[in-house]
Protein backbone atom coordinates (compact mmCIF):
# COMPACT_ATOMS: atom_id res chain seq x y z
CA UNK A 1 0.00 0.00 0.00
CA UNK A 2 1.48 3.50 -0.77
CA UNK A 3 1.77 5.89 1.79
CA UNK A 4 0.14 9.35 1.56
CA UNK A 5 1.78 12.23 2.36
CA UNK A 6 0.85 15.17 3.66
CA UNK A 7 1.34 18.06 1.42
CA UNK A 8 0.73 20.79 3.85
CA UNK A 9 3.44 23.50 4.27
CA UNK A 10 3.98 24.11 7.98
CA UNK A 11 6.04 27.63 8.51
CA UNK A 12 6.65 28.68 12.06
CA UNK A 13 5.90 32.38 12.82
CA UNK A 14 3.91 35.18 13.52
CA UNK A 15 1.74 37.52 11.27
CA UNK A 16 0.57 40.53 12.81
CA UNK A 17 -2.16 42.55 11.79
CA UNK A 18 -2.07 46.20 12.45
CA UNK A 19 -5.17 48.01 14.13
CA UNK A 20 -5.28 50.69 11.16
CA UNK A 21 -5.78 47.61 9.19
CA UNK A 22 -9.27 46.59 11.60
CA UNK A 23 -10.19 50.45 11.13
CA UNK A 24 -9.78 50.19 7.43
CA UNK A 25 -11.59 47.03 7.12
CA UNK A 26 -14.60 48.51 9.16
CA UNK A 27 -14.69 51.88 7.09
CA UNK A 28 -14.64 50.06 4.26
CA UNK A 29 -17.38 47.50 4.78
CA UNK A 30 -19.60 50.16 6.99
CA UNK A 31 -19.70 52.53 3.53
CA UNK A 32 -20.81 49.58 1.22
CA UNK A 33 -23.72 49.42 3.16
CA UNK A 34 -27.23 50.36 1.52
CA UNK A 35 -28.26 53.35 3.96
CA UNK A 36 -24.96 54.43 5.38
CA UNK A 37 -24.64 58.34 4.28
CA UNK A 38 -21.01 58.60 5.32
CA UNK A 39 -18.66 57.88 8.76
CA UNK A 40 -18.89 60.95 11.26
CA UNK A 41 -16.49 62.33 13.02
CA UNK A 42 -16.55 61.83 16.98
CA UNK A 43 -14.19 61.55 19.79
CA UNK A 44 -13.87 57.80 20.83
CA UNK A 45 -15.47 56.72 23.54
CA UNK A 46 -13.40 53.68 24.20
CA UNK A 47 -11.07 52.78 27.25
CA UNK A 48 -7.65 52.22 26.83
CA UNK A 49 -7.27 53.69 22.73
CA UNK A 50 -3.64 54.19 23.13
CA UNK A 51 -2.95 50.69 23.90
CA UNK A 52 -4.01 48.68 21.25
CA UNK A 53 -6.14 50.16 19.36
CA UNK A 54 -6.28 52.70 16.35
CA UNK A 55 -8.62 55.46 14.83
CA UNK A 56 -9.62 56.72 11.86
CA UNK A 57 -12.72 58.97 10.46
CA UNK A 58 -15.58 57.83 12.70
CA UNK A 59 -14.14 54.08 13.65
CA UNK A 60 -12.27 53.07 16.84
CA UNK A 61 -10.63 49.90 17.51
CA UNK A 62 -9.46 48.51 20.23
CA UNK A 63 -7.55 45.07 20.22
CA UNK A 64 -7.65 43.16 23.19
CA UNK A 65 -6.31 39.03 24.46
CA UNK A 66 -10.90 39.27 24.80
CA UNK A 67 -10.95 40.14 21.03
CA UNK A 68 -11.14 43.08 18.79
CA UNK A 69 -14.02 45.92 19.97
CA UNK A 70 -15.40 48.47 17.65
CA UNK A 71 -17.09 51.51 17.57
CA UNK A 72 -18.39 52.92 14.16
CA UNK A 73 -19.90 56.40 13.55
CA UNK A 74 -22.19 57.04 10.32
CA UNK A 75 -24.73 59.31 9.42
CA UNK A 76 -27.48 57.50 7.73
CA UNK A 77 -29.42 58.55 4.28
CA UNK A 78 -33.07 59.10 5.28
CA UNK A 79 -35.26 57.35 5.21
CA UNK A 80 -33.85 54.06 6.48
CA UNK A 81 -34.66 51.70 9.61
CA UNK A 82 -31.84 53.00 11.95
CA UNK A 83 -32.77 50.18 14.20
CA UNK A 84 -32.16 47.94 11.03
CA UNK A 85 -29.18 49.50 9.61
CA UNK A 86 -26.95 49.26 13.42
CA UNK A 87 -27.96 45.65 13.47
CA UNK A 88 -26.51 45.15 9.64
CA UNK A 89 -23.48 47.30 10.24
CA UNK A 90 -22.66 45.49 13.41
CA UNK A 91 -23.26 41.81 11.53
CA UNK A 92 -21.30 42.65 8.51
CA UNK A 93 -18.56 44.18 10.32
CA UNK A 94 -18.40 41.41 12.40
CA UNK A 95 -18.29 38.74 9.63
CA UNK A 96 -15.52 41.10 7.72
CA UNK A 97 -12.81 41.13 10.16
CA UNK A 98 -13.48 37.62 11.30
CA UNK A 99 -12.90 36.11 8.01
CA UNK A 100 -10.65 38.63 6.81
CA UNK A 101 -8.08 38.69 10.00
CA UNK A 102 -9.30 35.60 11.69
CA UNK A 103 -9.55 37.74 14.98
CA UNK A 104 -13.21 37.41 17.12
CA UNK A 105 -15.23 40.68 17.28
CA UNK A 106 -16.02 41.03 21.21
CA UNK A 107 -18.77 43.85 20.02
CA UNK A 108 -19.44 46.17 17.47
CA UNK A 109 -20.81 49.76 18.63
CA UNK A 110 -22.65 51.84 16.42
CA UNK A 111 -23.62 55.21 16.84
CA UNK A 112 -25.63 57.11 14.43
CA UNK A 113 -24.79 60.42 14.56
CA UNK A 114 -26.95 62.36 12.26
CA UNK A 115 -29.70 61.60 9.21
CA UNK A 116 -28.54 63.09 5.90
CA UNK A 117 -31.36 65.13 4.43
CA UNK A 118 -29.71 64.55 1.13
CA UNK A 119 -27.04 62.12 -0.21
CA UNK A 120 -24.31 64.93 -0.95
CA UNK A 121 -21.33 65.01 2.04
CA UNK A 122 -21.66 68.35 3.41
Amino acid sequence: MDEVRDSTLCIQGRVTIAPGVLTTIVRLTALEQRGVSRLAQAAPRVRGLLTGGAVDEGVFVQVSDQGVYVELHVIAKSGVNLLKLGETLQAVITRAVEEMVGMSVRAVDVHIEDVALSDRAE
